[in-house]
């Protein structure tokens, strides 16, 4: 082998980087979809737990808190409205008994979820001066709610509830809220939505505890729906 062969060098590889020879991009990486969707998953999440905690944050927020422009601690705004046994039910004359003040409609499922529970809340603890009632928010006749109430075994009070008397509830934003009343008329507790029965009890629990005048002769004659 003669030493020109041996001395040359090597060709050029323009896959290798020398030269001036075109250079290859590197192979662009394929993005797996079920990436993205777990990515977005975990988003999402994390948005609602942030959305939670801070309704819950507000909810719990302290004794002076405002909920939806009714604040704990402060008067329950007085109303009138007529039951379905046809009574005139006027709130303030439930002063001395602890009020579960409860907004619903027909069309609510989480409504149908709870009411059982208020019927069970009812029993065990009227002897104890807890009177439950029910605010209608829909625009069902009152046929129609009273079959509704009957077929939901309700054994509270049920009343058909006005625009205006949500408003001084702050709008009643959704449905179920219900609101708990102390002896003395305050509001002492407020959920918005479906909580647990649990939950539901320690609130009627609070506003039993409270102090207050006797309860007037009329609650005596409050009937529940029929």
């Amino acid at each position: 082998m003669s030493d020109e062969l041996i001395n040359s060098p090597a060709p050029e590889n323009p896959d290798l980087g020398g030269g001036a020879g075109p250079s290859v991009p590197p192979p662009t990486p394929k993005r797996n979809p079920l990436v993205l969707v777990v990515v977005a998953f975990v988003v999402a999440g994390m948005l609602y737990f942030g959305y939670h905690q801070a309704r819950r944050s507000a909810s719990v927020a302290g004794s002076d808190a405002s909920f939806s422009g009714v604040a704990i601690a402060k008067p329950a705004p007085d109303f009138t409205l007529e039951s379905l046994s046809g009574q005139n039910v006027r709130l303030s004359d439930l002063r001395g008994k602890a009020v579960l003040l409860n907004f619903w409609a027909t069309w609510c499922a989480p409504c149908k979820i709870e009411m059982p529970w208020f019927v069970e809340l009812q029993n065990e603890y009227g002897s104890q001066g807890l009177q439950i009632v029910g605010v209608a928010m829909d625009d069902s006749s009152k046929e129609d709610i009273a079959k509704f109430a009957k077929d939901m075994g309700v054994n509270y009070p049920v009343l058909i509830g006005k625009e205006a008397v949500g408003e001084e509830y702050g709008g009643v934003p959704a449905l179920p809220e219900t609101f708990f009343i102390g002896r003395d008329g305050k509001i002492v507790d407020k959920i918005i939505g479906l909580k647990g029965k649990a939950e539901i009890e320690d609130s009627v629990k609070k506003a039993l505890s409270t102090q207050g005048s006797p309860a007037p002769a009329a609650t005596a004659s409050l009937r529940p729906q029929q």
